[in-house]
C-alpha cells in the first residue's frame, strides 16, 4: 500500500494561503476538524505548513496577537512525499523527523494534500485485524 491509496479518496486537500491571518488559520481548522494544512502561496506553490502545535507554541505562548500573518509563523522546512511512496517508508519518515503530518507533492510539484499519523496508525491497525481474522478463521473453522 503507498501513499495514493490514501489520498486516492479524499474530496478535499486542506490548504491555506500565507497571507491569511493565525486567526483565520485556526477557525479553518476548526471549522474543517483538521490539525494541519499545507501553505501555498499567491501562485498556489507549496511553501510551508501550519499546524495547531505551531499556532500553540509560536503564537498562544508567545503572547503574540492572532492577527499576524500565517506567513510569519509557518514551518517552511518541508518534508514532502510522493504518491507513489510505501507507507512504513512514510512512517520512518514522521519518526524521524519527529512529526505527524506528511505533505503529499507529485512527481510536477503540485501539492496533493496531507497524510497523518493517524491515516497510517488505522490502516495498520485494520491490517493486524483482517490478519487476526483470518488466523481465527484457520485454528477455529466453523463446523
Amino acid at each position: 500500500m503507498n501513499v495514493a491509496d490514501i489520498i486516492r479518496t479524499r474530496v478535499q486537500v486542506y490548504a491555506i494561503s500565507e497571507e491569511m491571518t493565525v486567526h483565520e488559520a485556526a477557525r479553518y481548522f476548526r471549522e474543517r476538524h483538521v490539525r494541519a494544512a499545507g501553505v501555498l502561496d499567491g501562485a498556489g506553490k507549496l511553501v510551508g505548513v501550519l499546524s495547531q502545535s505551531d499556532i500553540s507554541d509560536k503564537v498562544a505562548a508567545e503572547n503574540k496577537s492572532a492577527g499576524i500573518r500565517v506567513a510569519e509563523i509557518m514551518t517552511r522546512e518541508l518534508v514532502t512525499v510522493s504518491p507513489e511512496l510505501a507507507l512504513d517508508e512514510c512512517l520512518r519518515r514522521m519518526e524521524k523527523h519527529g512529526i505527524f503530518h506528511l505533505l503529499v507533492v507529485d512527481s510536477e510539484g503540485v501539492y496533493r494534500g496531507m497524510i497523518s499519523v493517524t491515516d497510517l496508525l488505522e490502516i495498520i491497525a485494520s491490517d493486524q485485524k483482517a490478519r487476526a481474522d483470518m488466523l481465527e478463521s484457520f485454528l477455529f473453522p466453523q463446523r
